[in-house]
């Protein structure tokens, strides 16, 4: 089982539309949606290993321009 996480974004003011566009089109992500609540974005991802995973989270989400915080939660369990 390739491993999956979902990861919560918090976005700059304004910023939500253009993080969107960088989740789907930059980075291919399938799942990744604006919503309401205290994260402004929550984005479904899968890597081949953990490795790939870490590093999608940390060296490309969290460094995109208006990405404020993430909140990243491993799936352990379907």
């Amino acid at each position: 089982m390739c491993p999956t996480a979902f990861v919560m974004i918090n976005a700059e003011i304004g910023e939500e539309e253009a993080v969107l566009k960088f989740l789907t089109e930059e980075l291919g992500i399938d799942e990744a949606h604006i919503v309401y609540g205290v994260y402004d974005l929550v984005a479904k991802i899968s890597a081949n290993d953990m490795k790939s995973l870490k590093d999608i989270v940390i060296n490309k989400i969290r460094q995109a321009n208006g990405v404020r915080s993430t909140l990243t939660m491993v799936i352990v369990r379907g």
